[in-house]
């Protein structure tokens, strides 16, 4: 049963989700991760919301760029939370991906990340923030993630030391 749902505007936009993956991987979550289009395919995208929610989805995340409606469209259509990633694929630096994706408006909110690779890990360290308020073991798994994030900048300050 997914608990995420990982949506890319298109199959270029792969790469830069592929982050987000690794640490859902990493932490045990379960995600489905596909391909839909706002535009190109409006009825795949509802039809692709409804069946994640109805096996049990708890959180959205989506990708696109250029207009990057996506995010938007999928609150649209869910009451649960949906991570918005802008991702850089123009000539305007990520600068409309990021106003589309964070511009809602009220009732149907989008939590925006950063753009591209930076946004899709904080995507994935949001949902699963998310999803450890309801399952203690996923929190565990969170702590001890960011205890070795921790320990990491230790021994980086460590080996700078003179």
């Amino acid at each position: 049963m997914p608990q995420v749902a990982v949506l890319i505007g298109s199959i270029s936009d792969r790469e830069t989700l592929q982050p987000c993956l690794e640490i859902l991987d990493e932490l045990g979550v379960d995600y489905a991760f596909t391909v839909t289009s706002a535009h190109r395919t409006p009825d795949r995208t509802r039809d692709i919301v409804r069946d994640m929610e109805e096996a049990g989805c708890q959180v959205f995340i989506c990708a696109a760029g250029l207009a990057a409606h996506l995010a938007g469209a999928v609150a649209s259509k869910t009451t649960r939370p949906v991570l918005g990633v802008p991702v850089s694929a123009s000539s305007l630096g990520g600068m409309d991906a990021l106003l589309s994706t964070v511009q809602m408006p009220p009732g149907f909110p989008v939590g925006t990340m950063g753009l591209d690779r930076v946004g899709a890990r904080n995507a994935a360290w949001m949902a699963v923030q998310i999803l450890a308020l309801r399952d203690e073991g996923l929190r565990e798994r969170l702590e001890q993630s960011r205890q070795r994030m921790a320990d990491k900048v230790a021994r980086d300050a460590e080996g700078l030391s003179g």
